[in-house]
């Protein structure tokens, strides 16, 4: 008996091998139960509140869609300007009387 656990303690594929093959196949499973619990985390944040879910038909959202690309549809679009809004250290409302006086100057 002494002899066959000493031949297994000198063989390198059952010093280095199996606990690698262990690693490798037991890391899967591992991977794929820490994985799951993060799936299942999203899955639970990403849920509506009830009231908020009451308002929300999904039946008329592909309809507000609709509406939405008729509306769209009509706007000319070669006809636009590029505004750029304000920087985070700039106040708002003194950029946006700025770029009211500006726009009228050019019509």
């Amino acid at each position: 008996m002494w002899s066959r656990f000493r031949y297994f303690q000198k063989n390198k594929t059952v010093k280095y091998g199996v606990p690698m093959l262990v690693l490798v196949v037991g890391g899967s499973f591992g991977l794929r139960e820490f994985t799951q619990i993060r799936y299942d985390a999203q899955k639970i944040r990403k849920r509506l509140d009830p009231s908020l879910e009451a308002r929300v038909n999904t039946q008329k959202q592909s309809v507000v869609l609709e509406q939405e690309y008729e509306k769209m549809h009509d706007v000319n679009l070669d006809s636009w300007k590029n505004i750029r809004g304000p920087r985070p250290w700039e106040d708002s409302r003194e950029y946006q009387e700025q770029q009211r006086e500006h726009t009228s100057k050019d019509t």
